[in-house]
């Protein structure tokens, strides 16, 4: 796929970001899709709804996807996030072998996909999947900044 053709995955990725305010969580949204571009997982964060340190949306998703497959390893599949991912989040998806990580928002506090760090291209790890950043940053960024505009 060319950057242009992750536009509709990263879509609905913010359309699944846009649940997570309901109950107080920052508004990231993400999608695992397989081989074939149908998506498998979804994910929303989910840390004060559940209090759960891990329930950001990336790993929801990697779980959601890894039950639908019957294994943890998703290679060839590509997971789609409305903001950078962190560091655990980076080592997830590492660790669950996906293929290819599209973002949309940089996260300069906290981005471990080349902002900060760059956990998923480390030559030390074992896999590193292609990472495409930027697609609708501008609409990802646009939904973050409207949340901590009114939680501040």
């Amino acid at each position: 796929m060319v950057a242009g053709d992750w536009d509709a995955a990263m879509r609905q990725a913010l359309e699944h970001a846009r649940t997570a305010s309901a109950s107080g969580d920052v508004p990231i949204g993400a999608v695992v899709l397989d081989p074939a571009g149908t998506i498998i997982g979804t994910g929303v964060n989910v840390r004060e709804r559940d209090a759960d340190p891990t329930g950001h949306a990336e790993v929801v998703a990697l779980r959601e996807a890894a039950a639908a497959r019957g294994e943890w390893r998703l290679e060839g599949c590509t997971l789609v996030v409305t903001l950078e991912p962190c560091t655990m989040c980076a080592g997830a998806i590492v660790l669950a072998r996906v293929d290819r990580l599209v973002f949309g928002a940089y996260d300069d506090k906290a981005g471990a996909a080349g902002s900060l760090w760059d956990v998923v291209r480390d030559r030390r790890l074992n896999h590193r999947p292609e990472v495409i950043a930027g697609v609708l940053a501008e609409e990802s960024t646009a939904l973050l900044t409207e949340f901590f505009a009114q939680h501040r």
